[in-house]
């Protein structure tokens, strides 16, 4: 199953995932983090088609995407 995971250390919160994200997965959380940025968090891996539009529109590099193994 496809999953992403969303680097706090180079998120900035911009928002830009959520954006490119088909099937809205992607969202920014509401408590900042340490470094006072409104992380982005993803929900819902269980509809996630692992197209890596969220990783592609990233600026920051923040995003990894993990796609299903083939068996």
């Amino acid at each position: 199953m496809p999953h992403i995971t969303i680097d706090e250390t180079r998120c900035k919160g911009c928002g830009l995932c959520t954006i490119a994200c088909p099937k809205k997965l992607v969202s920014l959380c509401e408590a900042p983090t340490n470094l006072g940025f409104t992380m982005a968090v993803f929900s819902g891996p269980e509809i996630c088609t692992g197209c890596a539009l969220c990783a592609q529109m990233c600026p920051d590099v923040a995003i990894t995407v993990f796609k299903e193994q083939k068996p």
